[in-house]
């Protein structure tokens, strides 16, 4: 399991991301019935926490994001058929046994609000690991500036999807590479009590290391937390620098209940 969550105390009065990149203006929509500013939560985490944790394994676990009611808020939009694009069978795919909906345009403003508050604090993350590892850094300061990119390149399909899970369900190790263009960070968010709402369905990160067996990890989401981890590879030190360690995520064997969870993918898909 991954270690505490990761918040900060104070709350900061701007609005802007690191080094003032990527001002966030979405956040608000996330208000809600409680009354709660989401993107406020976002700018008050420990940042430098957070990246020194997915530095170390991959993966970090934030503190408390949404509410009760905001989680089953965004839970019970897995029934509005207008909300969605697609849906994929993932037993009729071999990619496990479950369902899961990829969100279309329009989307909802929570979903859109999230994404929006993440980017600017997950960018920096992104470059540093480029640079480590010799490659481009071709995200530019502002999420919607990096869609228009995707657009341009052909990947216009939105990628945030919502998740269900019943028992005896499973989500097979993959990756969510979608086109050429690829964010190096995800988010997965709980939106059910584990071991209340659900048992089993941990989730899953191999992590395939150079010249050893690869290493797995299982997490366990709490409720409204979010769980920030790898999209493709990450960089890991080795004898001539840094290099690429690929990881797979996936989720266990639902045993008993329902779960779901909000996955947020920052490039869009061909």
């Amino acid at each position: 399991m991954t270690a505490g969550p990761v918040r900060s105390g104070a709350v900061p009065d701007s609005l802007d991301g690191p080094d003032g990149v990527g001002r966030v203006t979405a956040s608000a929509e996330l208000a809600g019935a409680a009354g709660v500013d989401v993107g406020e939560y976002v700018r008050a985490m420990d940042w430098s926490a957070l990246a020194a944790e997915l530095d170390a394994i991959g993966c970090a676990l934030t503190g408390p994001l949404l509410t009760v009611a905001q989680c089953q808020e965004i839970a019970e939009l897995y029934g509005d058929d207008k909300r969605f694009r697609s849906t994929v069978d993932m037993g009729r795919h071999r990619l496990g046994s479950g369902e899961y909906r990829y969100f279309g345009d329009p989307l909802p403003p929570p979903v859109r609000a999230l994404r929006a508050a993440f980017y600017p604090f997950l960018l920096p993350v992104a470059r540093l690991w480029a640079a480590r590892l010799g490659r481009a850094a071709p995200w530019p300061d502002t999420l919607d500036a990096w869609l228009a990119d995707c657009h341009r390149a052909g990947q216009r399909l939105p990628t945030p999807l919502l998740l269900r899970y019943r028992a005896g369900d499973w989500n097979a190790l993959h990756r969510d590479l979608y086109g050429e263009l690829v964010f190096p960070l995800q988010i997965v968010i709980g939106l059910d009590a584990p071991g209340v709402d659900y048992t089993g369905g941990e989730f899953l990160l191999v992590e395939q290391r150079m010249r050893a067996q690869s290493r797995g990890s299982a997490h366990i989401l709490p409720r409204g937390h979010a769980l920030i981890f790898t999209t493709r590879d990450r960089p890991t030190p080795s004898a001539r620098g840094w290099s690429a360690s690929p990881m797979r995520h996936g989720v266990s064997t639902v045993r008993t209940g329902e779960r779901h969870t909000l996955g947020l993918i920052f490039h869009d898909a061909a």
